[in-house]
């Protein structure tokens, strides 16, 4: 797990032609998305097209994504950061838990910029598996340039899950997707670009990365 700093970003969507400051606090991110590796020690299943201990998972939904974070808290001795209620669709963040959770669309955000301001932290190519040089397919964890904060694959390879509601009013429970991934076209494949689709959505490109809320020093 990386430290992120705290900080504060700009979101934007292009759809609206809105955009909103967000002040982010400290926490830790996950230096990689999570592995196929990973994902199987801690649920027991390998959901994904393409095999690869290091390969990210992919084939897994936003559902996936916040159990994945309860069973790893629970493993760890950690509080879950979510309680699951599967039957009426819901969940609710307990952010008081020292548990997993997924980044918000603005700390991911945040930590893909690692104190820049452009589109990218580096040139595509060195940073990020995309269309243009994926070979159609999926690739290791790692295998391009970190940005300055030591985070690797924050664009391209697969999309991120984020916490967040894209648009309750327009599009419902959709949840927020960031980051590009490995057959997208090079305007995905920006710090900036938000995606989103419904929570229980599955597809090769789509995996996630977790993080987990610094604890407020003691008084």
């Amino acid at each position: 797990m990386v430290a992120v700093p705290s900080g504060q970003v700009t979101l934007s969507d292009r759809r609206t032609q809105s955009s909103w400051p967000v002040e982010v606090a400290p926490f830790r991110m996950s230096a990689f998305p999570v592995t196929q590796s990973w994902y199987a020690s801690v649920t027991g299943r390998r959901p994904s097209s393409a095999h690869g201990e290091r390969l990210p998972v992919e084939g897994v939904s936003w559902w996936d994504a916040v159990q994945f974070c309860n069973a790893l808290s629970r493993g760890e001795g950690l509080r879950p950061a979510y309680h699951l209620c599967a039957d009426a669709e819901t969940v609710e963040w307990d952010t008081s838990a020292d548990g997993y959770r997924l980044p918000t669309e603005a700390e991911w955000e945040h930590a893909c910029r690692a104190g820049t301001v452009g589109p990218r932290y580096g040139r595509l190519d060195e940073v990020a598996w995309y269309q243009g040089n994926s070979d159609g397919r999926i690739h290791s964890v790692g295998g391009k340039r970190p940005n300055a904060w030591g985070l690797y694959d924050m664009l391209g390879n697969v999309w991120d899950w984020c916490w967040d509601v894209y648009d309750a009013e327009v599009y419902g429970a959709y949840r927020v997707l960031r980051g590009g991934g490995w057959a997208d076209e090079h305007w995905s494949c920006r710090a900036s670009v938000r995606r989103r689709s419904h929570p229980t959505f599955r597809i090769d490109d789509v995996g996630f990365r977790i993080a987990r809320s610094t604890p407020l020093p003691r008084l």
